[in-house]
């Protein structure tokens, strides 16, 4: 782990611990059994949980201040105005993006990176030209380019990755050439935990003049996001796994892009005027932002920001590390486990199989022991495919995990053992 510019945090600089207990007590729903036995909430991956300021946020928003955005001229209108362009500031802030205009809301990463195969992608790619992407992208990352590419007759290249689930780098820089158009790469692993190599792929696209795509959902809630330092042209992330909201998410992408982009979708507050003819787009984010936005979940994000930026990125960057990196030694030692991804670079995720049993009874078992793991191919099937197996189970840690709860999981993989081979 090196602490560069979207890296896992370096873990020899001087932190102060994170409290651990004092931050669990601001996330009501850890304080639940699930039969008899404290939850143990290791899916973090799949959805973080909210901490009760973000949860008082939203509810504040629609106790006081609920009404539309931008279209009125009431204190109410001009407060949930306020409180939702605070939130585009907020996230501006947290990828230390050069212009508040460079942040498009979105419904989560899938719609922001749909949003640039569709608005940006489509309207470049023609018949014979090349898309790039890796063996270990999320489906968000990977069936919308399935998608442009059918449309346009482009093709999909594919980067491999090794056997520790790491990508091939000398074949990535093989597979860019005067055909490839655009790059698209996740930062880091949802079922690898694989942080790959952002800017030394962007240094190598843009010495093509080729534009790269960032599908950010899991590394902005466990890596210090630096979109100017990273020099990626877009940037996708999902509020709900940096402990926001559902349904609410932002696309960076460099204002030179979002000015030439057509909008996704029309309707109203994209347009500056419309007849019966035709339509002049606002200017960007708002030309991609058509029709009442998810305003509460804005302004819950702004506060799950908030409420990170407390506890420091590099903080919880190194809790995490140290909870995995302690996972990963125990689970190592346990007969007919096997670790799925386990490259230098890695962060919050511990995917495993065992011998002979299925992804989804380890999951079940797991649950019955009150630990919330998930099971399934994690909507990465090429990645399953790649490593011969149907599914694995996920353990994806957060903030508030514990040492205690990594050694609860442990003790449900033996329990695993002991019911499905007596």
């Amino acid at each position: 782990m090196n602490g560069s510019p979207g890296s896992a945090v370096n873990l020899g600089q001087a932190l102060a611990p994170l409290d651990v207990l004092a931050v669990r007590r601001d996330f009501p729903i850890l304080e639940q059994e699930i039969d008899g036995r404290p939850l143990v909430y290791l899916d973090n991956g799949a959805t973080t949980q909210k901490p009760g300021a973000v949860i008082d946020a939203v509810a504040e928003f629609y106790r006081r201040d609920n009404a539309n955005v931008h279209r009125g001229v009431h204190r109410l209108s001009q407060r949930a105005t306020d409180a939702y362009e605070q939130a585009r500031a907020k996230v501006q802030g947290l990828l230390n993006a050069s212009d508040v205009r460079e942040i498009v809301f979105t419904r989560g990463t899938t719609e922001a990176i749909n949003l640039v195969a569709q608005g940006f992608a489509r309207p470049r790619l023609r018949a014979g030209d090349e898309v790039v992407v890796t063996e270990m992208e999320h489906h968000s990352n990977l069936v919308p380019w399935q998608m442009v590419c059918a449309q346009t007759g482009a093709r999909l290249r594919v980067v491999p990755i090794d056997e520790r689930g790491e990508l091939v780098l000398d074949d990535y820089l093989a597979l860019l050439n005067a055909r490839t158009r655009l790059v698209a790469v996740a930062h880091l692993s949802n079922a690898l935990g694989t942080v790959n190599p952002i800017k030394e792929m962007v240094d190598a696209a843009h010495r093509r003049d080729i534009p790269v795509v960032v599908d950010g959902a899991q590394a902005v809630a466990r890596l210090g996001v630096d979109v100017q330092a990273l020099g990626c042209d877009f940037y996708a992330l999902s509020g709900h796994k940096i402990y926001g909201p559902t349904g609410i998410g932002a696309l960076y992408g460099r204002l030179d892009h979002l000015r030439d982009m057509a909008p996704y979708q029309g309707g109203g507050e994209m347009i500056l005027k419309v007849t019966l003819e035709q339509a002049v787009y606002a200017p960007p984010p708002y030309k991609f932002e058509a029709g009442t936005p998810n305003i509460a979940g804005a302004i819950g994000l702004g506060a799950a920001i908030d409420y990170v930026n407390r506890l420091g990125i590099e903080t919880i960057a190194a809790h995490e590390a140290e909870l995995l990196a302690y996972a990963t030694r125990e689970t190592t030692r346990i007969g007919g486990v096997r670790l799925i991804g386990t490259a230098r670079d890695k962060a919050g995720i511990l995917s495993f199989v065992f011998d002979g049993v299925h992804a989804h009874d380890v999951g079940t078992i797991m649950d019955h022991e009150g630990i919330a793991v998930r099971a399934g191919h994690l909507c990465a099937m090429p990645v399953m495919q790649r490593f011969g197996i149907p599914a694995t189970a996920r353990a994806s840690l957060g903030l508030y995990n514990t040492r205690e709860e990594v050694d609860r999981l442990i003790a449900g993989m033996h329990k695993v053992l002991e019911i499905m081979r007596p």
